[in-house]
């Protein structure tokens, strides 16, 4: 057992070594990727040696993921090249994503598939697996994959969508999120994503229409996503469309009062104004919800300096800096224009 999970660990060092520099702390923000490992609870239980079946049931129900991927992996290496430790490894794969080792579900999954074909649901939580390691063009053979095979499957296409434009392949996104809408056209965030692509080809009628069917369709949801109201208000504060632009911020801060990029383009729209305080307030919340979020920093410096605080507003500066340049990495670009 102590040799298999030396295996996977070499394996996984292996792995992080074809990987971009500092990509392992960069995870998506705002929409968080979907993922749907098979059950650990449910799947592959047949599969396990019964003196090991009840001690793993015991650990998945105490979250102690370490045991239960202890247990498989000793299993598995009874019979490697098997059909049951293909199934085996899919399970461990789904374990580790939920344990946040995405490197080594990875690995589980391709030693899997090697042994036979994944099934569609393990295939598209690896290629979230993937994403997860700001490894988009590996995601993206994956998710292909699955579009081949069902191509009428909208969620699948809408992540191909999203993977174009991350690469800011803006025409081949639009012409994806569009096929999404003809599959499901009550899919609010394909039209969030169409709105995107619209807004930086410089399309602002496109993209407000986009944004309002998506804020539409997001008003019907059980649990209303604040990103559409966001991505329109920075389109409509491009426009000078200020009262709008606070209108759908405040409904943004309705269904998450916590989300930073609101509360930064709040206090925009204050500091253009000239409401200082109330602009402060709004920047401090931002900056207080995120505090690797850089660009709230430089506008309270600016206020700072209009008001004739120089030396809050040189902290203020030095503090935006200090950010900036942590955050100069390879650009993990998600779909919104905000840190997203």
């Amino acid at each position: 057992m102590q040799r298999t999970y030396y295996y996977w660990l070499i394996a996984a060092v292996a792995l992080t070594a074809c990987l971009p520099p500092a990509s392992l702390a960069q995870g998506l923000t705002g929409e968080e990727v979907e993922a749907h490992p098979a059950d650990p609870a449910a799947s592959g239980l047949s599969d396990l040696d019964p003196a090991h079946r009840l001690e793993f049931e015991d650990a998945v129900k105490r979250r102690d993921y370490k045991k239960a991927e202890t247990i498989l992996l000793g299993e598995i290496e009874r019979d490697p090249k098997t059909p049951r430790s293909a199934r085996l490894l899919v399970l461990a794969a789904g374990l580790f994503f939920l344990d946040g080792q995405y490197l080594n579900s990875t690995i589980a999954w391709k030693k899997a598939e090697a042994i036979t074909p994944l099934d569609d649901r393990s295939r598209f939580t690896l290629a979230m697996a993937y994403i997860r390691l700001n490894r988009r063009d590996w995601a993206m053979l994956e998710l292909e994959k699955l579009v081949a095979a069902q191509p009428r499957n909208a969620l699948y296409a809408y992540w191909v969508a999203r993977l174009d434009y991350d690469a800011q392949n803006y025409a081949a996104a639009i012409a994806q999120f569009q096929k999404v809408i003809e599959v499901d056209p009550g899919m609010m965030r394909a039209y969030d994503g169409l709105g995107l692509c619209y807004d930086y080809l410089g399309r602002s009628d496109d993209a407000i229409r986009s944004f309002h069917q998506a804020i539409e369709l997001n008003r019907r949801q059980s649990k209303p996503s604040p990103w559409p109201h966001l991505d329109l208000a920075v389109s409509l504060i491009t426009r000078n469309q200020l009262g709008e632009a606070e209108q759908s911020l405040r409904e943004a801060l309705r269904y998450d009062a916590q989300l930073p990029q609101a509360h930064y383009q709040l206090g925009r729209i204050l500091e253009m104004r000239g409401e200082y305080p109330a602009a402060m307030e709004a920047l401090a919340r931002a900056a207080a919800e995120d505090t690797t979020y850089a660009e709230p920093h430089f506008l309270l410096g600016r206020i700072y300096h209009r008001l004739g605080e120089n030396a809050p507003a040189k902290q203020e500066i030095e503090r935006f800096q200090r950010l900036k340049q942590a955050a100069e990495a390879p650009a993990n670009t998600d779909l919104s224009r905000q840190s997203r």
